[in-house]
């Protein structure tokens, strides 16, 4: 089975972390979600919401856990600045 990546297309580049696609997401209007309340589940989770839609993406706080479910969720929120593509 062949591995997939995260490909930010306008740059041509491989997401090869969560600074790097951090800083993507935010140039596209993204922000990181702080969670008020507590709890276990949202301490493992990076979230980013969009003041402009109801879409959240949620990421396991490890990129090495960093699937392709995750990258295709970015994606589909994403259409105009990434692809998922095989490597």
């Amino acid at each position: 089975m062949r591995r997939k990546a995260l490909l930010h297309t306008p740059t041509g580049e491989v997401v090869a972390s969560y600074a790097s696609l951090e800083c993507k997401l935010v140039a596209l209007g993204w922000e990181r979600y702080y969670a008020v309340r507590g709890g276990a589940a949202g301490d493992c989770m990076l979230k980013f919401d969009k003041r402009s839609s109801v879409d959240l993406i949620s990421l396991p706080k490890d990129f090495g856990q960093f699937s392709s479910v995750h990258m295709y969720d970015v994606f589909i929120k994403n259409r105009d600045a990434f692809c998922v593509i095989d490597v």
